[in-house]
């Protein structure tokens, strides 16, 4: 018999190591903490199924930009990697450290690693215990990157994607993005070198190293 795709959905998303021990060791060290307490795993296959476990970078760069009342983004890698390159209003906050950080009850909080699988380990603790608003990129630092600071769009868009590509464009250049088309390509040799330096710089060398790491 094959397996839920729910819960293979959620096993993905969030890691065995979220599901098991990794969540009964990080509760053990919580002041609240005693044996009966019971993570509501169902409640959040609901919420894996629905999709609401995550956001986009284009939403979370919306977010940002508009200034969204009580958003707190966390950076859930090293101070190291945090320093080096970032989300911007991002704050540093590693997993092991989510479960003994104050959070507000009302606050929408957004965690994002390099590639998604650390801050969806963070999504499984804080709505465990109990923040309603908690969210994870699930791209990571990579969806940030290639949706927001070098965001594409193909050389015959549709109509629905002309159109939205008008806000996608605004939102990264507010980001210092280089927004381009497919048709920027080594056909047009001025056009991309240009656009990949400006987006280099930005991001940084230690952005290009991460781009080549795991989560």
């Amino acid at each position: 018999m094959s397996a839920n795709p729910v819960v293979k959905r959620l096993v993905s998303a969030l890691g065995i190591a979220a599901l098991g021990l990794g969540i009964l060791a990080a509760f053990a060290r919580t002041p609240d903490f005693n044996a009966n307490t019971r993570v509501d795993v169902r409640s959040l296959a609901r919420t894996v199924e629905s999709e609401d476990d995550h956001v986009t970078a284009l939403e979370l760069a919306q977010w940002i930009k508009d200034r969204r009342p009580g958003l707190r983004v966390v950076d859930v890698r090293s101070p190291a990697e945090f320093n080096a390159y970032h989300v911007p209003t991002a704050e540093q906050i590693d997993v092991a450290h989510l479960v003994d950080t104050p959070f507000r009850i009302d606050e929408t909080i957004v965690l994002y690693s390099e590639g998604g699988a650390h801050a969806a380990q963070g999504w499984v603790f804080l709505r465990a215990l109990g923040y309603p608003h908690v969210y994870f990129l699930r791209g990571g630092l990579y969806e940030w990157l290639d949706d927001v600071i070098n965001p594409t769009i193909s050389a015959n868009p549709t109509d629905s994607a002309r159109a939205a590509w008008a806000t996608v464009a605004s939102v990264s250049r507010y980001f210092g993005g280089v927004p381009h088309t497919a048709t920027d390509s080594p056909k047009n040799p001025t056009v991309l070198p240009q656009a990949k330096a400006a987006a280099e710089a930005k991001s940084s060398t230690e952005v290009l190293r991460l781009r080549r790491r795991g989560c």
